[in-house]
This record gives C-alpha cells, structure tokens and sequence, in this order.
C-alpha cells in the first residue's frame, strides 16, 4: 500500500502529552510520546472500538479507556499473554520541527478468536409452561439467618405458581450471589455498556450472569421482592439494577429491545413506611427495560413509621391469611398477562393478527 503522509502538528508541542486521539477524516490514530518517541496505533479497540487514544499509558502499552484492554503503543501487539490481538500500527517520523503519521496501516488488525459468551445468544422463548423466577434482594447473614418478611411472602408466591399453576420457578437471591458493583462504563460513553455486562464478560467469578440468564432468555414473569430501607428498596436491589442498564442501553444505541412479553411484579415490605415511593421506583425502572405490569402490580406489607416493633411485624406478616393470599393473586395476575402476551405473539408469527403484531397485542390487551 502506498504511503499517505499526513503532518499532525508541533513536534515540540505533541510531546508534551503521553498520549491523544488523532481524527484525520475517517482513521482515528492512538498517537503517543515516550522518552521524545513518538509511536502510533489505530485508535480503535480490538473489542467494541472504544477510543485507544483516550486512554492512558501503562508503560509501553496503551490501556483503552472503555474496559482496559491494552495494545503496545508503537507495534500494536496486545499485552503479554494476548499477542494474538493486535491494532493497526502506523509509521511516524519527525521532519523539520513536524510529525507525520502515515495513514496507510503498515500492520494488519488481528484478533484471537474469542467464544461468543452464553449470555449473547439470540433471544426466544423456548416451548413450555409459563416460567417465573423471583427475585430477592433483602440483605441478610447467610450465617446467621433471620426471618424475611419480603421472603416469606415471595417464597409463598412461587409455590402457588407451581402447585396452583403448573409453572416453573426458580429463586434467585441476590444475597448468596457474588458480583460487583456497576463500574460506570455507562459514564465513559453509551457504547461502552455491551451487552452482555461488560464485567460479566471479564469476570468469571461474577455470579449475576445468573439474574441476566433467568430474566433475559428463561423466565416470562419476574417478581421481585424488597424491604424497605430508610424509605427505599433494598442496597442490593440497586446494586441488580444499575448493573442492568446493560439491558436498557441496547434499546438506546442499538435499537434491541431484549425483553418482550415478560411481566413484573412486586413484593414490598418493611418496617417503615414509603411504600409508594419505593413501587414507583420499581415500576418505573422494569417498564422502562420493556416489561408489561399486571393489574395492580405489587403488594406491600408497613406497620408505618410510629410502629417499628419488628418482632410484631414479623409475626403479623407470618399470621396474615390476607398476605399469603394478596401474593398468590399478585403472581396469577402476572401469569395471565403473560399467558396474553404470548399468546398473542404465537398468533403474529402464525399469521392470525389483523393489523400485524403490535395491533393484536393491544385488541388482545384491550379484551382482558
């Protein structure tokens, strides 16, 4: 490939920053100067293009500023261990006080294969009876153990939905999972939130691909229960969700809407009052991934902020026909917006709709 010189600057000057992302027209160069030598690199990641030149300098490698991969700043090769990917590296000279970079890579881009993780699979529903997967996220001593009123309730639910209603359940308490906080890819920049998490693709030992697996590809209705926390849900229930806006930012740069026909439902309860707030949080946060809401979609259980006797509340909750019955009817009525909505999927994709699909879901909505 002929070479295509082209003069980026002050020799002087660009050797007071490390390094810088250069755009001339379409190639982003990752330019950087060690000891007065200058290198230059592709500026686009191996692995979702992130901005190499954005980054910083960890020696002789840049480190990209989305998820740390690292390449070597004058050759491009990956860090020690993942030689097989490699970024474009481009040939630099200083002539008459000038840099110039020549635009034509003189290496090609290489990546080591990489198997695609579980989690990225195409989303479908497989055949079978309606699934529902609780979720808990009260925050307890797996050691020690206590009794837990959002719990009880919770774990009441998905027995009637299996007895009652032949459907598949699963719990999934976030208390006996190890994962990390969100790291803010999100703040970096949009595309730097993958899905699948881009923690969960770099860390194996991270156990919320388990809530990612049940909610994304496995269950049709997801109730999940919180107490209440100085008038809030549960740590560990933001902790879950800001770790799932992976889910909600594909729909923002993508155009991939990961959650269809799947129903949320909720279970709060405390000691302190604040139910409302704590709903429409929920609410609000799972219709926004794409969930549809039952009629009155949660039940909630204070003895209010003057009546903090929590030995009374407990007990109150474990003696209350009402509240067993409240969350066996929460989840029927999740269930049976389910069973709707995919019922009326199954008639699209046969054929059967006037309208197209979104037209039947509403007439079909619109009868219940």
């Amino acid at each position: 490939m002929s070479a295509d010189w082209h003069d980026v600057g002050d020799a002087e000057a660009l050797r007071r920053t490390p390094l810088q992302q250069l755009s001339i027209g379409r190639v982003k160069i990752a330019l950087s100067c060690v000891n007065g030598e200058f290198g230059a690199v592709s500026g686009v990641c191996n692995h979702v293009a992130g901005p190499l030149g954005d980054g910083r300098l960890d020696g002789d490698y840049v480190v990209c500023p989305w998820h740390n991969w690292k390449f070597h700043r004058c050759t491009g090769v990956g860090e020690p261990g993942y030689e097989e990917d490699a970024v474009p590296r481009h040939d630099v000279k200083v002539e008459g006080g000038r840099v110039f970079v020549n635009l034509a890579p003189a290496s090609p881009r290489t990546r080591k294969p990489h198997a695609a993780h579980p989690l990225s699979r195409s989303v479908a529903r497989e055949p079978g009876p309606l699934r529902v997967v609780g979720i808990s996220t009260t925050v307890m001593d797996a050691a020690n153990p206590r009794v837990s009123t959002s719990d009880l309730l919770l774990e009441h639910a998905l027995q009637h939905a299996a007895t009652a209603r032949s459907a598949q359940t699963r719990m999934i308490r976030l208390n006996g999972l190890k994962f990390r906080h969100c790291e803010g890819y999100y703040s970096k920049s949009a595309r730097a939130c993958t899905w699948p998490c881009s923690i969960t693709q770099m860390d194996p030992a991270d156990e919320l691909d388990r809530v990612y697996e049940a909610i994304v590809h496995w269950a049709d209705v997801f109730l999940v229960a919180t107490p209440i926390r100085w008038g809030s849900a549960s740590s560990l229930y933001y902790k879950m969700i800001e770790r799932m806006n992976c889910i909600q930012n594909q729909i923002t740069i993508a155009n991939k809407v990961l959650l269809r026909n799947k129903v949320a439902a909720f279970i709060i309860t405390g000691g302190q009052d604040n139910v409302q707030a704590v709903a429409g949080q929920m609410l609000g946060f799972f219709a926004e991934l794409g969930c549809h809401l039952p009629p009155f979609p949660y039940i909630a259980h204070s003895r209010g902020w003057s009546s903090e006797d929590m030995e009374r509340n407990v007990r109150s909750v474990q003696e209350s026909r009402e509240l067993r019955e409240g969350a066996a009817e929460l989840v029927c009525r999740a269930m049976d917006v389910a069973g709707v909505l995919i019922g009326a999927d199954s008639g699209a994709k046969a054929g059967t709709t006037r309208g197209g699909r979104k037209a039947h879901r509403l007439d079909v909505l619109g009868q219940e």
